[in-house]
């Protein structure tokens, strides 16, 4: 049933200001509710951003911790023309050589013609491709134009290409047919002919690429050049694969007379310093993330009253512990020796900071140990991370997900008091209506009764 608004009608009294009034005081255990509410979501945010930094961190350490990164060794070659590349089965060392000759793929022509029946009178003709390997293939082109020709063999497995190329712009046009290798080396030699395998096979097919423009030749290098070990080494790509152990070697010029090529293979000290580098960076900006929460701000007004407020997590003994075993497992020593020695250094005020040149020098004295050093610390802050971040049973997961579930109940107390104030607020509008109404009621009444006396007075005058 509606309850009609009759604000101050008979009592002259601002009733919906009243009632707003009392429905302020009823609603203040409400209003401390939603302040409770916001409080526990904005610390719920706070450990959702410093469990995303930590599962960063357990990322990094992860990478630090893994042998296999650490063995990282870049190639330089003494020559533009030979490029060295590493893998991560790479060692340290040096190996001089000589280029004596490149891989070539064959490039054969056709002889010079207007048109394809002067190379394959029959139409369609039939084209037999002889490897070097002895092994023949053959392919029917649609017919016997130039076009179609270079078509067939193109769309064939021969393993060459073919493509008409003009060679004078007379009328009628010559045109030569080119024909390429699909791969470098002597192993890439062929032999085309007009004609089936049978033909080939006896000798009366006529060979089609009668100019080989480009011979096929191995890449050729000269290990130990001009001592008593000197060996050749040929094969059919420039690339020379494994030439050393983890690393391949491309070559693409002949060298000089006399001269030679170093290649030189030495740790790569740039990602190195990155594996140790980037650790220590994630490590602090966890910590930071954390300092900058419980950090306390003293401030000073113009009274000069001064006023201490701390940070959101101020005081929070869980976090406190979690920042200290980070702190533990980044900078305490490893075998009796303080991880100052490689560069990562503890400041005074908590910071983890990362010393290059402390920790270039440590490598340079001591590669393999210095590796080791700081894949124990990663592999330390790994499971510290680990264990504060799994989604399933870290710490500091489970401290959010009851965190979470803070916010959700008091987001259903809230819910209920809104109920329970739309009640309250019914009652007392229910209640100054009818006040409104029984005070008009009395006020009608009183003016009956004063109009009966007035009517008695003036009869008794009479």
């Amino acid at each position: 049933m509606a309850i009609l608004g009759i604000d101050g009608l008979a009592s002259g009294l601002d009733t919906t200001g009243l009632i707003n009034s009392l429905m302020q005081i009823e609603a203040g255990p409400q209003t401390l509710l939603k302040s409770k509410q916001s409080t526990a979501q904005d610390v719920a945010t706070a450990l959702q951003g410093i469990n995303s930094r930590l599962r960063s961190l357990s990322s990094t350490a992860e990478k630090s911790a893994t042998p296999e990164n650490w063995k990282a060794f870049t190639a330089t070659s003494s020559s533009t023309s030979v490029v060295a590349t590493t893998n991560t089965a790479a060692q340290a060392g040096a190996l001089t050589f000589s280029v004596d000759a490149v891989a070539n793929r064959q490039v054969s022509l056709s002889a010079a013609v207007t048109d394809g029946a002067t190379l394959a009178p029959d139409n369609p003709p039939t084209f037999t491709l002889k490897k070097s390997s002895g092994d023949l293939v053959s392919v029917t082109a649609a017919s016997n134009s130039l076009s179609d020709i270079a078509t067939a063999i193109n769309e064939s497995n021969m393993g060459i290409s073919a493509t008409a190329v003009r060679v004078s712009s007379g009328s009628p046009a010559t045109y030569r047919l080119q024909f390429t290798s699909g791969t470098t080396g002597t192993a890439g030699a062929f032999e085309l002919y007009v004609g089936d395998e049978a033909a080939v096979t006896a000798a009366t097919a006529p060979r089609l690429d009668t100019a080989v423009a480009t011979a096929a030749t191995d890449a050729q290098i000269t290990l130990w050049k001009g001592t008593g070990y000197e060996q050749i080494s040929t094969q059919s790509s420039n690339t020379f694969t494994g030439l050393m152990t983890g690393v391949d070697v491309s070559v693409s010029t002949v060298t000089g007379v006399g001269e030679t090529v170093t290649v030189d293979v030495a740790a790569d000290a740039a990602k190195v310093s990155d594996l140790a580098k980037n650790l220590v960076g994630s490590l602090s900006l966890v910590l930071a993330d954390i300092g900058s929460r419980t950090a306390t701000v003293t401030t000073t007004n113009s009274n000069g009253t001064t006023s201490t407020k701390g940070g959101l997590l101020t005081g929070d003994i869980g976090i406190s512990a979690l920042r200290q075993q980070l702190v533990e497992a980044g900078t305490y020593p490893v075998y009796g020796v303080s991880p100052t020695s490689v560069g990562i250094v503890l400041g005074k005020d908590g910071s983890v900071t990362f010393d290059a040149d402390k920790f270039a020098a440590a490598v340079g004295k001591d590669p393999a140990g210095t590796a080791e050093f700081v894949q124990a610390i990663a592999t330390r802050l790994q499971d510290a991370a680990n264990a504060m971040s799994d989604p399933y049973g870290g710490t500091l997961t489970s401290r959010i997900t009851s965190q979470e579930s803070l916010v959700k109940g008091y987001a259903k107390q809230i819910e209920d008091w809104d109920t329970r104030l739309e009640l309250r607020k019914a009652t007392l509008k229910a209640t100054y209506s009818s006040l409104e109404v029984t005070l008009s009621n009395l006020q009608a009444q009183s003016s009956w009764l004063g109009g009966q006396l007035s009517n008695l007075t003036t009869s008794a005058s009479a």
